[in-house]
């Protein structure tokens, strides 16, 4: 309860322009419908992806740097000030951060999906000049965050990891174009457990430290745990990036087995924290968050299956699918619909004497609620057809993603549409 008031204290004064945020979500919307149909109009090459340029590679981008990782920068940008309660130096930069990722994500997913190296190269030096960038407004923002260590200390190991994934992916982009690489494969799966479970789960995991006690009305994780939890973590990832690079395969599996531990005790500190909290009825959101948590364990068990050829012949392409669509978009998807209702609330209201607007006002909860049916569905059905070798299975659950997504587009739009109407003088 003490987290949530502190962190909630005075959040007002240290928002962003809504414009500034909303643009990376509404982004991150766009993104995701785009990433199911580029699914289901290429199930065929999706369900055995082993690599190398084409439409299933563009899909795997449009997902980890369309949807997560912009909309991730778009949360940070907000949420990280309002938590350390220190603002943005400036607003400029955010913005520019905007418009060297969206366009560049977007060049770069064409030039994949069209197989042109010399275009994929210059779509990824866009793009990383716009991550670095972020990654400096990020570590500004953390070098002042002394009442958050543990977050802090996730930040800090996400951002290294930040940069050591925009330096592999540049690698990468190079490879197809001149060949530099002794082992591209081993590269990618470096590439794949910097971002997944770096980048992305290392903040995923931090935010939560405050973000789940604020929903929840409750204290914050015992310290010692959070600490014992993240330096967990943070090996767990830091093996398996040098075990991925060095093709070891019993390195990659201590780094699993590391994994899974840090997984049991985050989740158990997350348990405690929903148990200990005021609010009980979390609503639908949560079903999401839940999901996630229980994809986080299967996916590091699916990794290990893989590495030893336990999952059968498409088992690498659906531990990457359960990595990043079942738990990192799970998740993703769970906390935006918590906090964009949030930010719009304080953003809308209250002003000229008017009453703050009701998150209730904001969004129906029709599109939610087709969006996590579709959206477990999809989870499901197109990792079988993955496992099973199907591609009509997955195309059929990418074609449920899509409509999942589009709901989602339509919270997401119905939300920015009356922010903004709220906003407009009369």
């Amino acid at each position: 309860m003490a987290l949530a008031a502190s962190f909630l204290g005075g959040a007002k004064g240290r928002l962003l322009p809504a414009s500034v945020p909303f643009r990376f979500f509404v982004s991150a919307a766009v993104f995701h419908i785009l990433f199911w149909l580029t699914l289901f109009a290429n199930a065929e090459m999706v369900v055995g992806f082993r690599g190398g340029p084409g439409p299933a590679l563009a899909a795997v981008h449009l997902l980890t740097l369309g949807v997560l990782t912009i909309a991730a920068i778009g949360a940070s940008a907000q949420l990280l000030p309002v938590a350390t309660r220190r603002v943005l130096a400036a607003i400029w930069p955010i913005k520019l951060v905007f418009w060297l990722v969206v366009p560049g994500t977007a060049l770069l997913a064409a030039a994949m999906y069209l197989s042109e190296p010399q275009a994929m190269v210059a779509a990824a030096v866009l793009t990383i000049v716009g991550l670095l960038l972020f990654t400096g407004l990020f570590a500004d923002n953390l070098k002042r965050a002394g009442n958050l260590r543990v977050v802090s200390a996730y930040g800090w190991a996400a951002l290294a990891a930040l940069v050591l994934l925009a330096g592999a992916g540049g690698t990468l982009a190079l490879n197809y174009q001149i060949g530099i690489l002794p082992n591209h494969g081993a590269f990618a799966l470096t590439h794949v457990i910097l971002g997944g479970f770096g980048f992305m789960g290392l903040l995923a995991m931090g935010f939560s430290h405050v973000l789940i006690p604020m929903f929840a009305l409750a204290p914050a994780p015992p310290h010692r745990l959070s600490v014992i939890s993240f330096a967990l973590a943070a090996s767990a990832v830091a093996l398996g990036g040098i075990g991925a690079l060095a093709d070891q395969t019993a390195v990659l599996a201590l780094a699993a087995l590391i994994g899974l531990c840090a997984a049991a005790l985050h989740l158990h500190l997350m348990l405690r924290v929903l148990k200990s909290g005021m609010r009980k009825r979390l609503g639908l959101s949560f079903m999401l968050i839940r999901g996630a948590w229980v994809m986080l364990p299967v996916t590091l068990v699916a990794g290990l299956a893989a590495l030893y050829g336990l999952a059968g012949p498409n088992g690498q392409t659906a531990f990457g699918f359960l990595l990043f669509v079942g738990w990192l978009l799970t998740f993703l998807l769970g906390i935006l619909q918590r906090i964009l209702p949030f930010l719009a609330s304080m953003h809308a209201g209250p002003s000229a004497g008017s009453a703050p607007m009701l998150l209730s006002e904001l969004a129906g909860s029709a599109p939610l609620k087709l969006h996590a049916a579709c959206h477990a569905a999809a989870v499901l059905i197109v990792a079988t057809g993955i496992l099973l070798d199907m591609e009509a299975l997955a195309r059929a659950g990418s074609a449920i993603g899509v409509l999942g997504a589009a709901a989602f587009a339509w919270f997401v739009g119905e939300i920015t549409w009356r922010l903004l109407r709220a906003q407009t003088p009369r």
